[in-house]
Parts: structure tokens; sequence; C-alpha cells
């Protein structure tokens, strides 16, 4: 009889290792929560929840917890910080309008701004550019993004068939 071990069978699994990033929390309650990496997409299960809401960003590290490794548990916890997503009353900028005027609808243009973060261009249907905006608001996409990037907000700027997503510094 033949005794599989580490050290003697390829089809053994390793162990998972600690994993340090900044994760989007995806869900929340008083017992568990779901992170998602914002870098890799990774979705990991906490077996307790340490005290974060749905909705914010953590800086962490965690590691899974044996002996099955299918939940993990918060080894620290850096900082936690909601990244706020507003719509704005205000126009796009002169840059999104004349990017947004050289792109078909169903476009998005990417610009890195003069310092820290990036702005989003959309073109939509004019009838459709509550909408989108809507759904830039409310989208979780959104946040993780804002939070890979390392920014303090984003604000949602809107003219007829233009979206302009902005993510900015504090």
């Amino acid at each position: 009889m033949r005794v599989e071990t580490r050290k003697n069978a390829d089809s053994v699994p390793l162990p998972m290792t600690t994993k340090e990033g900044t994760f989007l929390v995806t869900h929340a309650d008083d017992e568990s929560a779901t992170l998602r990496d914002v870098a890799d997409s990774q979705v990991l299960t906490l077996s307790e929840n340490p005290g974060v809401d749905a909705g914010s960003v953590v800086d962490a590290t965690v590691e899974p917890e044996p002996p099955m490794e299918v939940t993990y548990t918060v080894v620290e916890l850096d900082a936690e910080r909601t990244i706020p997503v507003e719509r704005v009353e205000f126009e796009p900028t002169a840059q999104a309008t004349d990017i947004a005027a050289d792109q078909p609808v169903g476009d998005l243009t990417t610009r890195e701004r003069a310092g820290e973060g990036e702005i989003h261009v959309l073109t939509v249907p004019e009838e459709d550019t509550e909408d989108a905006a809507t759904e830039v608001v409310e989208d979780e996409a959104t946040v993780s993004r804002a939070a890979r990037l390392g920014v303090d907000r984003v604000e949602v700027r809107t003219a007829a068939g233009v979206v302009s997503v902005r993510y900015l510094p504090d």
C-alpha cells in the first residue's frame, strides 16, 4: 500500500498562500463576507466578517483556513474606505465632449488624467443617456476600477449622448 504525501504525489494540491491586496466587499452580513480582488477579480469568501460593510474597499492580508482551504480569514486589515460614485450636475469637460464627437455611438475611450486618475467617455444614443449614467453609478465594477486606480471618488457627468466618468483623487 502506497500513501501519497505532498513529497511523492503530483496530484496532491499545494496549500494556498497568504494574499495581500485591495478588495471590494461584494457581500457582508453578521457572520461572513465576500471579497473580490480589484487586481485579478479573484473572489474570496471570509468565514468570519471582521466588521466590513458591503460596498466598501479594504486593503487587507488574507489567508486560507485549514483544513480545506476554501474559506479565508483576515490576517491584517490595513484600511477600509468607501469610494463614492456620484452623478454631478456639471456638463462633461471640453476634452470629453471632443472625444465623444470623434467616436461612434457605443464606443468607450479611456484617457489618463493630468496627475492622477482616468476619464472614460462613453457615447450612447441620446435617449439612453440617463439610463447609461445610472448603470455606471450603480455598477460595482465602477468602484472596483476606482480602487484599482487608487482614486478617492468618481464623478459621472452627462450631456445628450455622452456619459463622462471621472476617476479622481480627493
